[in-house]
């Protein structure tokens, strides 16, 4: 096996093991997440420390990373939602990007395959933030490009569905 190889299979992540409790636990928190415990056990048919101990374990297990608000963007002022593709001269440049992450604006960055390097999902309130936004992005030495697309009606947005099974 080569020398990249290893480097991969370092990167694995062990999963953790999700019974079918578990699944449709975590598929009920992805609704809501202020549901009590007993409220949950009654819909699991769990009595209420059993469901404590599961999301206790969740948790310290990294398949629940966080409980947070659902926020209506458009009531917080945040009405333009656009994902950025960004194009770099080199993988240390890529790097240099996640800065970005303290920018309030930006909701997610990943590392892609494909035509760019990386894609940012971003909220601004207006064009005229999203072309300050941009400018930021510019002024990083070593960027290339981008490729803007403004959402005009979002459909659908969710995390991931735990009931998909293997």
């Amino acid at each position: 096996m080569n020398k990249d190889a290893n480097v991969v299979q370092k990167k694995l992540i062990k999963q953790p093991k999700l019974d079918a409790k578990d699944r449709i636990l975590l598929a009920i928190l992805s609704e809501d997440a202020s549901l009590s415990y007993t409220e949950l056990g009654s819909q699991l048919h769990l009595s209420a420390p059993a469901v404590h101990e599961r999301v206790k374990r969740l948790k310290k297990e990294g398949v629940i990373m966080g409980t947070v608000a659902k926020l209506d963007s458009t009531k917080i002022g945040r009405t333009l939602l656009a994902f950025i593709h960004i194009d770099t001269s080199s993988w240390a440049v890529t790097r240099s990007i996640l800065s970005l992450k303290s920018l309030s604006e930006v909701e997610e960055i990943h590392t892609v395959a494909g035509d760019s390097a990386m894609l940012l999902k971003v909220r601004t309130q207006n064009t005229q933030s999203l072309e300050a936004l941009l400018e930021v992005i510019h002024s990083i030495d070593g960027f290339t490009g981008t490729r803007s697309y403004i959402v005009l009606t979002p459909h659908l947005e969710r995390g991931p569905t735990p009931l998909l099974l293997d």
